[in-house]
This record gives structure tokens, sequence and C-alpha cells, in this order.
């Protein structure tokens, strides 16, 4: 009775957190916040699961198995925590200026006035740029309090007598800031402990004897080889005009020349590469390279106003401005001096449509040329020395990534092997035929070709940026193939079928990233982000998603396994992917309260119910039904067992595409 009680109960939260962010998608933040997740059933609701779950503890004795003991307890102490924060917490904004002690913060829920047990003043507020740009690298104010002078910067907090300040904004003339307030003397403690006790428990449920990881890798389904993942886991049509243009010789002389561009400085080949990629669709146009374009439209603007280049995706659009042509010119879009984009922008009334989006695009095309053409794009480095030029290494570097087509090759490459790869281990399996070592062999130089490729482009990527490149969606896709083409070369001697796995996983999130709305430049990161928290919650998470990908193909695998009779092949892939859950969900589980202490170091909260945030926790929740086939036995069924893993990865991918382009919240990449 009281295991289907909390059956029934672990489902509903579950329903609930999913359900709760559709509705915030629609009635918004305010509406969800009052109504779901500070609300008194909600909270009950977390209540009665961890009453029944320590009740039922007790009942079986489980208690006596300490590793698997502490890890549900550092559960409890985390909902203590959060109850706690919830009950005894308050969160404001603090308004400081120059020469204007204040000793008050405003609640705006409440829309009430707290006192502080001290009084802040602003003696100044600055706002650092990354060298020879305009980008805000970090906002920081200098505050009195007391006889102490403090700095607070983004993710560099102020604490003093439980109070802790962040800093959040600051007014238009400089003389003001504004400070969040977080005042929470007990629950970020308790969460943290809580925090700690779930990363220790999880290292003694894999390092335990009598837990199921150890007996897991004992089964004679894996029999050799399964430990080196463990090790890789801890490491158009022309115009007939004909335009005047520079020639490739002068054009190419450009491609070395230092600009600051997209808030960092460049080599003029990049600039070029992504202006030319963002009007026309294509790297080169008409036989002309990118810096031919771009210096011939600078040099020519008139010229070059009359080349049918500015690409137009959608036929509606099209429709509208009377062209019949997928590309359009400058001229096309102008009467006289009246812009035809102003009068679109009245017709349609949602903003949120595929036709205004696609307006805007195009509207931001017209905006870039037009910077191009008064001088403001391009921007050389300043002749006074105040920003440092790049080195002639990082220069060649960034040639040499602009002008291989890393994702393109990799997608492709990828794809190919894998489908090979996936229906010649198909083929054996249903004819019960021994793998040739010709085959083995070759898929596997392959594998590695393109690992060691990948590795490449992503080290570049790092050494050009300056910074771990974790900071995007696109990013964050090419990790996770990288995760994935290592973890499969770690495996494919022993487990042949994780090699067409690695290829297509890695080859579908290669593709994606290529082909999406990702922004595939290389920026410096928002203040927020320069944080070591970042990578360190990033890489946990991107590296649970390749396992819970590999885990899915698995399942897929597994069921056309099962109708051939392939009994042994079954077996081995489900205990594969029994072991594989466990890494795969502590890493998910440490990344989640990584990237809630990074939340509280940087925006003064550790649990916000962002959308993201709540999909993560729906994720870890969903997958850790997982680990208890002692209790549900259906669980214990192949057949099930890979059917709920097939359907689980569906919450990977509205954790990571749903929100990131649908829901939206702080977490989204749709804009990135």
């Amino acid at each position: 009775m009281i295991k289907k009680a909390i059956v029934f109960l672990y489902s509903v939260i579950v329903v609930v957190l999913a359900v709760a962010t559709f509705v915030e998608n629609s009635y918004g933040t305010r509406f969800v916040t009052e109504n779901v997740y500070h609300t008194a059933w909600f909270c009950a609701l977390w209540a009665a699961l961890a009453v029944l779950s320590v009740v039922l503890f007790v009942v079986r004795g489980l208690w006596r198995r300490v590793p698997v003991a502490l890890l549900h307890a550092s559960f409890i102490v985390i909902l203590i925590g959060a109850l706690t924060t919830f009950l005894t917490s308050n969160k404001g904004m603090l308004h400081i200026r120059k020469e204007m002690p204040v000793d008050s913060y405003i609640i705006p829920d409440r829309g009430s006035m707290m006192r502080l047990p001290f009084k802040m003043e602003l003696d100044s507020f600055v706002v650092e740029c990354y060298q020879g740009t305009e980008a805000p690298s970090d906002y920081i104010s200098y505050v009195s309090v007391g006889d102490e002078n403090v700095r607070i910067s983004m993710n560099n907090i102020f604490a003093k007598d439980g109070y802790r300040f962040y800093q959040s904004s600051y007014d238009e003339d400089m003389q003001g800031s504004w400070l969040s307030v977080n005042y929470d003397p007990w629950g970020t403690g308790i969460t943290y402990a809580g925090y700690l006790l779930l990363g220790l428990s999880m290292i003694l449920v894999l390092l335990s004897k009598n837990c199921g990881f150890r007996k897991l890798l004992k089964n004679p389904a894996l029999k050799r080889g399964f430990l080196s993942l463990m090790l890789m886991l801890v490491v158009a049509n022309a115009s007939a005009f004909a335009p005047r243009t520079v020639k490739r010789v002068q054009a190419d002389e450009m491609a070395r020349r230092q600009v600051v561009y997209n808030d960092r400085v460049v080599p003029f080949n990049t600039l070029a590469l992504d202006f030319v990629q963002k009007i026309t669709g294509k790297s080169s146009f008409k036989g002309l390279s990118a810096e031919q374009i771009v210096v011939s439209t600078m040099l020519y603007p008139e010229d070059w106003s009359k080349v049918k280049m500015i690409y137009v995706k959608d036929a509606a659009l099209r429709k509208e401005l009377g062209a019949e042509d997928k590309y359009l010119c400058m001229q096309d879009l102008f009467v006289g001096r009246e812009y035809k984009l102003n009068a679109l922008y009245g017709k349609i009334t949602d903003k949120h449509s595929k036709s205004f989006k696609q307006l805007q695009e195009l509207d931001e095309k017209v905006a870039l040329i037009l910077m191009l053409n008064n001088g403001t794009l391009v921007k050389p480095l300043p002749k006074d020395g105040s920003v440092a030029p790049l080195s002639d290494s990082k220069i060649d570097a960034e040639l040499f990534y602009n002008r291989v087509p890393f994702t393109k090759i990799l997608f492709m490459l990828n794809l190919t092997m894998g489908f090979l790869a996936f229906f010649y281990l198909l083929y054996c399996g249903l004819k019960k035929k021994q793998k040739m070592r010709f085959a083995t062999v070759a898929f596997s130089v392959i594998l590695f070709a393109s690992t060691a490729f990948h590795l490449l482009g992503y080290v570049l990527r790092w050494y050009i940026g300056g910074r771990i490149p974790l900071s995007n969606g696109f990013e964050t896709m090419q990790f996770v193939a990288l995760c994935v083409l290592l973890i499969s070369c770690a495996l494919y001697r022993r487990f042949f079928f994780v090699l067409p796995f690695g290829f297509l996983l890695s080859g579908f999130t290669l593709l994606v990233s290529y082909l999406g709305q990702m922004n595939p430049q290389i920026t410096p990161l928002m203040p927020v982000l320069v944080s070591p928290w970042l990578s360190s919650h990033v890489s946990m998470i991107m590296m649970s998603y390749a396992l819970f990908a590999f885990m899915m193909f698995n399942a897929i695998l597994a069921l056309c396994m099962m109708r051939g009779g392939n009994e042994e092949q079954v077996e081995q892939l489900t205990v594969l992917s029994k072991v594989m859950m466990y890494p795969a969900c502590f890493f998910l589980g440490i990344g989640i309260f990584l990237g809630a202490v990074w939340a509280n170091v940087s925006w003064g909260r550790y649990w916000a119910w962002d959308p993201k945030e709540v999909w993560a926790l729906i994720t870890f929740m969903v997958y850790s039904v997982g680990f208890h086939s002692d209790s549900i036995k259906i669980l214990r069924n192949p057949k099930f067992f890979h059917w709920y893993m097939l359907l689980a990865f569906l919450t990977i991918l509205m954790t990571y595409f749903g929100v990131n382009y649908v829901l939206g919240g702080m977490h989204s990449y749709a804009n990135a």
C-alpha cells in the first residue's frame, strides 16, 4: 500500500512539474509561481512523498544499506532546506546612489520595505569592457558599509550578517546601482549540506560491493572491458548586372588584417565569412570569396546595392515584397527613400509568428549591409595601442578554423559510417554471423580519425576564443558529440554496437548544430557566465546526456534484437544500459546541484523554478525510476525496461530543445 502511494505521488509530482512549465509559457512566471510552486498543496505533495519514503525505508529495513540510505537521505535534507528557504527567507532589491546612505530594501512581491541592520552607500559604479570592445565584461559597485569598503560585481557577492548582496543593474547616469538582496540564514546551508551528502552518497554507491553498480559490473554478460568507460568519463539566379569587384589577390591580403568585430579582435576573414553567410546563406557567392564581397561592397556600395545577394527564405515574405527570386538586392527593398519593410511590420499582428521572425531576419540583413556601407561594421584596431593585437599563431589558428568546415565534414562522415555500421551490425545479428575483422578494424580506424578531427576543431575553438567552448547551444552540442566519440573509442573493442551508436549519435548531434538556429560565432562570455561553475555545470550535464543517448540507442537495438530471438545480445544490452544509468543519473544530479550553486552565487537564489531547472529535475526523476526494479517488478522485464529507456529520452529532448526553443526562460539558447 505504501509503495503504491509513493509511486502515485511521484507520478503526480512529475506530471504537475511538466504541466506547470507549459502553463508558465502561456500565463507567465508570476501566475505559475503563485498558483503552483508557492502553494500549500504543492509543498504537501513533496512532504507526503518524503514522509512515505522514510516510512518505507524503515519498514523494509533499507536503512541497513548505508550508501543507498545516505543517497535517499540527501534528498530529504535538500527538501528540508528548500522548505526552510521558502518559509524563512526573503528576497528584495536595494537601490543605492552616491552620497545617499540607505538602510532598507524593497520586497517586490509584497510591496513592503525591510530594514537592514547597517547602512550602505555607493562610492562609484564601473562598467568594465572586454579590451578594445564595447562588450561589458563586468559590472562593479564600490560600496561603503560602515567603515568597510567592499566590491560587488557579477559572480562576486558581498555577505554580512546573513544578508547576501548581488550586482543586478544600474542607473543610466552611472550614479546609482541596484543590488539584489537575499536573506536566507538557514535554508541555503541546509540545502548545500544536502548537495554534499548527495555527492558523497553517489560515490559510495559506485564503490560499495553491496550496491547494484558493482554487481552489474560482475555480470557475465559484460565480461571485461567496461572499466574503460569509467576511466573515460573522468577524464540562386545571377543578375545580368556585373558590379565592380576587387581582385582576389587584393581581397586575400585583407584576410589577416585585424579588426574589432562581435566584441572581440578577429582577422578580417572571420568578419567577412560571417557577413556573407548571414546575407547570402553561403560561405561564398557567385564564385567570389567572402573577402572580395565585403571589400567590394565597401568600395562600390552603389554597384552592390543592385546585386541580388540577400537570401529570403520565406515565400510569403517574398510575395509581399513582389519578388519571385529567393535573392533580393538592396534596391528591391526601397522605393525612393521609403523602406518597404516598415509597412510590412504594421501588417503582422502576431509578433511570435514565423513571418514576423523572417521579417526581422531580413531587416537585420539590411541593417548589416547599411552598417558595412557607413563604416560602422568594420572597426580597425585603435592606433593608440589600447587594444592588444592577436599573435600570429592565433591568427593562423582562426584562419585555419574558418577554412576547414569541421562540423559539416564530421556530420556527413559520421552519419554515413553510422548507418553502414548499424546495418552491418543488424545483418550480423539477425543472420547470426560472426563480424569480419576487416570491417571492425576499418570502422574503428575511421572512428578514431573522426574523434581526433573533432577534438582538433574543438581545441582550436577553445584556443581562439580563450575560454572553454560551453557557453551556447552550438558549443554544447559540439561538446556532446565529443563526449560521445570519446566514449565510443573507449568501449568499441568490447561492445561493437557502441561503434555505430557513436557514429550516429555524434553525427545527428553535429547535424543539428549545423542546420539549427544556433549561433556558431565565437564571442566573449556575458559577465554572469564568466564563472568557474559554468564549465563544471555544463560538462556534467552534457556527459549525462551523452550516456542517456547511448542508452536510447541500446534500447532501439535491443528491441530489434528481440525480434530475432538473440537473447544473449539482449541481455548484454540490458546490463550495459543499467550500468550506464548509474554514471548518467549521477552526472545529471551533480550537474543540477552545481548549477544551483552557480545560480546562488550569480543571482542570489539556488532554485528559481525556471523551465530548464524544472525539466532537468523531471529528467532526473524519470530516469531514477530505472534503479528501482526491486520495487517495481515490471522493470525486470527487458522489453518494458528498454521501452521505458527509449521513451525516457523524450525528457532529454524536452529539456534541451523544448525549453530552449519552445518554453524559453533564463537558460534558453534560442537567441544565443
